[in-house]
């Protein structure tokens, strides 16, 4: 970025606050200033899709079981998700960002990438435009966004989540060093535990850590996505933001609060998911061939097995069906695992039977 002859990019990452959770108190004033729970009831083996800020405070986190959300805050209100609701508000927000630029790459429901270097309202400022779109968001559906505005993707998503709820934050060129410095190094994109964990194993607390690292010694420890580090950490990302992106799978997976071993418990939490997608599926009308179980043990070793079809599905049962015979092939509960996950790819139509 720092050629001269390259043109800075204005990314902005928009990202609704606690997004299914402020719908519900949107639609249910009574709700308002509660802790709301958007996923399973806390007496079954659902989980957290997302909670409201008064949630948070109890520790409460999406993914995590709703009968540890129910411990954790007894007085919480548990509500079912509507994904139809949240489709059709999804829907409306993606408007409003076309009103500046069709370079908008939706991430999910509730957050997406805009690149606003020319934008059709002509607007120098990418910090103007992220006002009017918060501005414009809140007016449209009474819900409030976040924004981070870059030169860069990586930039623009670990900078909307500084100031949340309702925060805008930017990141200029010259800020960027001293930013990403002191960015724990849990923020940075692509660390997740396990690698916040080992980073701090090996010293690397902040960005400014990172940065001291060699280049080899970082694909030494995390292989290739070790480069990846070494350029954002130098706020290098190249990355565009693509709006033409045909979904090719869908996937649900959760990381457990702890190893578990028990094959009923973790059928059930394959039935959770295999309903969600079911739901998805059905809104969207497609169909998938292609199942795939995910499995990762307590040991961080990950494994993955699939089945192809001779007929697509789109109903829990069949794929619970499927992904129970893969299970079998797993050595889930002979060995204690830490995440579960269900996938369908090949996906089809009803008026496109080709491959999506």
């Amino acid at each position: 970025m720092n050629e001269d002859d390259k043109k800075i990019r204005k990314i902005i990452h928009v990202d609704m606050d606690a997004f299914y959770a402020s719908v519900e108190q949107r639609d249910n004033p009574e709700l308002k200033g509660k802790p709301v729970i958007v996923g399973g009831p806390p007496n079954s083996r659902g989980v957290v899709a997302t909670c409201s800020y008064e949630a948070r405070k109890y520790g409460i986190h999406s993914a995590m079981p709703s009968s540890t959300a129910y411990r954790l805050c007894p007085q919480a209100i548990f509500i079912r998700p509507r994904f139809d609701v949240y489709e059709k508000i999804s829907g409306q927000i993606r408007e409003i960002f076309h009103e500046y630029t069709d370079l908008v790459e939706p991430l999910s429901l509730d957050e997406a990438f805009l690149d606003v270097t020319e934008n059709k309202k002509g607007i120098p400022l990418a910090t103007e435009v992220a006002r009017e779109l918060l501005k414009k968001i809140y007016q449209k559906t009474g819900l409030t966004a976040s924004a981070g505005v870059s030169f860069n993707k990586f930039l623009a998503k670990v900078a909307s989540d500084v100031n949340k709820p309702h925060g805008l934050t930017v990141i200029t060129p010259k800020k960027a060093a001293q930013f990403i410095d002191l960015l724990p190094i849990g923020k940075f994109y692509g660390v997740g535990k396990v690698t916040e964990k080992k980073m701090h194993s090996l010293g690397i607390k902040t960005g400014a850590d990172l940065r001291k690292v060699p280049e080899e010694e970082l694909i030494e420890h995390f292989g290739k996505v070790g480069r990846f580090y070494y350029q954002i950490v130098r706020g290098i990302d190249d990355r565009e933001v693509t709006p033409h992106y045909t979904r090719k799978s869908i996937s649900q997976e959760i990381t457990l609060d702890k190893d578990i071993n028990d094959r009923r418990q973790m059928e059930h939490i394959l039935e959770n998911m295999a309903r969600s997608l079911e739901e998805y599926l059905e809104e969207k009308h497609i169909k998938g061939r292609t199942i795939t179980l995910k499995v990762k043990y307590y040991n961080f070793k990950s494994i993955t097995r699939s089945i192809t079809i001779p007929e697509p599905v789109n109903n829990a049962a069949m794929i619970m069906k499927y992904a129970a015979v893969l299970l079998d092939k797993t050595d889930a509960g002979k060995i204690k695992v830490r995440l579960l996950g269900i996938g369908l790819s090949n996906l089809q139509t009803p008026a496109s039977p080709a491959n999506i």
